[in-house]
């Protein structure tokens, strides 16, 4: 086998990306079949994530997809899924907690339900889910090739900013710090547990600001690199963390966001001459 397709294969690995049916868990998700994985792909809309499995097969590449329904905004629906899970695979090699809501709105105006709301599908389904299927990721691990997660952060997580999500931007923070302790409790166990913290994509979440080529650009404009992210930096990131390549990390929150997360806007003593 060729060095670098050795060092980033997954093939034969099975593979859970949670909000896989669009935007980043969508990209992902393509990464590893591509890569020849087997991924299931589950969210609340099953229809959904039937069609995106159905055009994923259709690509013809290595891995294998398939979709169906998993709601993990809610007790019941982690242990639903949990068990959708493991009555398809008795391992899991990697699994990507790509599942997420925002809500936006004015601080005198937020509510508190939507508070809520954001916070058990973005942390508390996340943990759950996590911990329900330990098992499977640990029949899957060996010292050599770690079991993966993936936990889906944010660049609103590392940076002091809400733009009105206030809930969002708490949520990521915790999914940041979470994946940290995380990392720590599992290295025993060889599990990796890292998160991305994306910076703007176009995905249902981000449309109302990144749907128009117009809008897109804007946005781009206040991004260091001068774009928005696309597929395929989702899918190296996604293929250096799940593969051999990745093997040594753990703890990491991976910025995915054009040095957003670096772009403080400070220029103090720069323009003193």
């Amino acid at each position: 086998m060729p060095y670098l397709d050795e060092l980033f294969s997954v093939a034969g690995k099975k593979a859970l990306v949670t909000g896989g049916a669009t935007g980043i868990g969508r990209m992902a998700a393509t990464a590893l079949v591509e890569a020849g994985a087997e991924v299931m792909i589950a969210s609340r809309k099953g229809e959904d994530c039937s069609h995106a499995a159905d055009e994923l097969n259709a690509l013809g590449a290595g891995g294998k997809a398939e979709g169906f329904a998993g709601d993990v905004g809610s007790e019941e629906g982690v242990l639903s899924l949990a068990g959708d899970v493991k009555k398809r695979t008795d391992r899991l090699d990697i699994l990507i907690n790509n599942a997420g809501l925002s809500w936006g709105a004015p601080l005198e105006e937020f509510p508190y339900s939507a508070w809520a709301r954001v916070l058990n599908v973005n942390v508390t389904g996340l943990f759950h889910l996590t911990r329900e299927l330990l098992p499977l990721l640990v029949k899957a691990a060996s010292f050599e090739d770690p079991s993966r997660i993936i936990n889906l952060g944010s660049v609103m997580g590392t940076q002091p900013m809400a733009d009105g999500a206030y809930s969002y931007t708490a949520s990521k923070a915790a999914v940041h710090h979470l994946t940290r302790t995380l990392a720590n409790e599992f290295a025993e166990k060889f599990i990796t547990v890292n998160a991305f913290a994306p910076g703007p994509f176009q995905s249902r979440m981000t449309a109302f600001a990144t749907a128009t080529e117009e809008k897109a650009e804007i946005v781009a404009s206040h991004v260091p690199l001068r774009r928005i992210g696309a597929p395929s930096d989702i899918a190296g990131a996604t293929l250096y963390l799940c593969s051999r390549a990745g093997s040594y990390v753990t703890g990491a929150i991976l910025p995915i966001d054009g040095g957003e997360s670096i772009n403080h806007g400070m220029r103090l003593f720069k323009d003193v001459r």
